[in-house]
């Protein structure tokens, strides 16, 4: 599937941004000017089921595919956050960015016992604006407006296709190029038994302490300072 994409800038380089679920380009409101900032032609897209992008058959794999049928091979930089992070990992050996950054990555999908299954996501759909500044009382009032417009346009389809993957590990094996695993502190995605796991198969692992899961809204600056040497 063709996605809907949205681009910063007009650098010679080119950055991939890469959302997570029930999210879109527009949760990347300042990272993308910031990369633009730096030189870079940056390009964010919506998954299929998020923003202006189609509806269809949802799982990992198409997510994967479609950023390669959409987004251009040989970036400098590609960034993808929560299940961004999992599609981009799928997708990383086919697009081949020269680095690639993997913002709180969903490579371990909790089960409900473990109290946050993919179910829960899709509740969320109809959050208020109340609840989701509660819930992040570290975000400006824009991030808060742009998590209910990107609700809005989001298919909680996408959340419950996740479900057979509940309680099971997917981190990669291996980085297929120099990769960094940037994480909130704490992170409930990846433990640190996972944390130290991928620093042995080669990647850079980093935390952003104090950060909640969405760290470049939690802490944009935090965010920024530990892609140094990244971006």
């Amino acid at each position: 599937m063709q996605l809907h994409t949205h681009t910063w800038g007009e650098g010679d380089r080119i950055a991939l941004l890469v959302h997570g679920i029930m999210s879109d380009h527009r949760t990347w409101r300042r990272v993308g000017p910031a990369l633009a900032d730096r030189g870079y032609r940056v390009i964010g897209v919506d998954l299929r089921g998020h923003g202006a992008s189609g509806r269809g058959d949802y799982g990992p794999r198409e997510f994967a595919d479609d950023l390669v049928e959409s987004l251009p091979a040989g970036a400098e930089l590609a960034i993808g956050h929560s299940l961004g992070g999992l599609a981009l990992s799928l997708a990383v050996d086919r697009l081949r960015p020269a680095r690639a950054v993997y913002s709180d990555p969903a490579w371990h999908l909790a089960a409900p016992e473990e109290g946050f299954g993919p179910e829960l996501f899709a509740q969320f759909k109809s959050a208020t604006r109340e609840q989701v500044a509660q819930l992040n009382p570290r975000w400006e009032a824009a991030d808060v407006a742009v998590e209910l417009a990107t609700l809005a346009a989001w298919d909680e389809a996408t959340a419950l296709c996740l479900a057979p993957l509940s309680g099971t590990d997917l981190l990669p094996a291996t980085p297929v190029v120099p990769s960094l695993v940037q994480l909130a502190g704490p992170s409930f995605l990846i433990d640190e038994a996972r944390a130290a796991l991928l620093t042995g198969r080669g990647f850079e692992v980093r935390t952003v302490e104090g950060a909640g899961h969405t760290i470049h809204r939690d802490d944009f600056d935090g965010f920024m300072s530990s892609l140094t040497g990244w971006i």
